[in-house]
């Protein structure tokens, strides 16, 4: 597997450490204020927040503000590439609003499983004001260039409400993480062969497709602080080494929702995910560094 980065991973894998132990402090010190206030609120089932907590369905459907960074590299046929920094070469552009969807079942009180989907994709041309390499095609500077980049992600997770009272509950979860990114330029561009020579093309299209299913464990804290507001708090967090794959990513969410009636509710959350991996795989060889974050606007539905 090919290091063109020494120690970059390594390095984001302690970082990653370091905010996963902080977001575990703040959760419980947020677990810690808020269980008092929950204990306090009104415990009535019927309640509009109580519903979040008892409901056999609980969907949730809104709109994010985004802003993305993304920087990657994809390794040539016998040497590794400079990274590509996508912001700086092809701008920012504005942030433009993303729908993510969730839906929660309650098989029983305890034992609940959770499906999200969410779905970013950026489109950008422009005129490059300097070459750019991805694996063996090099986009010459003055050329104009149409960048592509979609990312899907589907998490499926099973969780375990082992801290539950009528105020409040707090589970963990094990599931799966599946998240399936398309990068793609399109240009006049010089291309390298196996052989090592270099020729022009015009209208030359590179698309690499970076599919990780990946385990994923998680934390999650909901409370319903009054009768119709309701808080919630999530994080999600995996790292590891296996075969082709070495990276870590993390996805944290925090919300709060009026339920205006008992089975319909106005939320709004922020969002962070990122991840750092390097890939070694015929679709993709190289190193892809992603990250997002924004608010969000849902609206919440809980069902018997």
């Amino acid at each position: 597997m090919k290091r063109n980065q020494p120690g970059l991973l390594k390095g984001h894998h302690s970082d990653s450490t370091a905010v996963l132990v902080r977001r575990g402090l703040t959760t419980c010190l947020l677990l810690t204020a808020l269980l008092p206030v929950a204990a306090r609120a009104q415990t009535d089932a019927s309640s509009p927040a109580q519903s979040l907590l008892t409901d056999r369905w609980v969907l949730n459907l809104g709109a994010f503000l985004l802003a993305t960074d993304l920087r990657a590299n994809l390794n040539g046929q016998s040497s590794a590439k400079p990274e590509i920094d996508f912001n700086r070469v092809f701008g920012r552009s504005q942030d433009a609003s993303r729908v993510r969807a969730d839906a929660l079942w309650r098989i029983t009180p305890t034992h609940h499983l959770s499906l999200s989907y969410f779905n970013n994709s950026i489109r950008r041309s422009k005129t490059l004001d300097e070459s750019i390499e991805w694996g063996d095609t090099k986009f010459e500077a003055q050329a104009k260039v149409d960048f592509k980049h979609r990312m899907e992600v589907l998490a499926l997770s099973y969780n375990y409400a082992f801290l539950r009272a009528p105020g409040y509950e707090l589970s963990a979860g094990v599931g799966v993480h599946y998240t399936q990114r398309v990068l793609q330029l399109a240009g006049d561009a010089r291309v390298t062969d196996a052989n090592g020579s270099q020729s022009a093309v015009s209208a030359t299209s590179r698309s690499s497709s970076v599919p990780t299913p990946l385990p994923v464990l998680g934390l999650r804290g909901a409370w319903a602080v009054a009768p119709s507001w309701y808080f919630d708090a999530q994080a999600q967090y995996f790292a590891a080494s296996l075969g082709s794959y070495d990276g870590a990513w993390s996805d944290a969410r925090i919300s709060a929702t009026w339920m205006y009636t008992r089975q319909f509710g106005l939320g709004i959350a922020y969002n962070h995910f990122s991840s750092n991996m390097e890939l070694s795989r015929k679709s993709f060889d190289g190193h892809l560094r992603t990250s997002y974050s924004g608010a969000q606007i849902f609206l919440t539905a809980a069902f018997e």
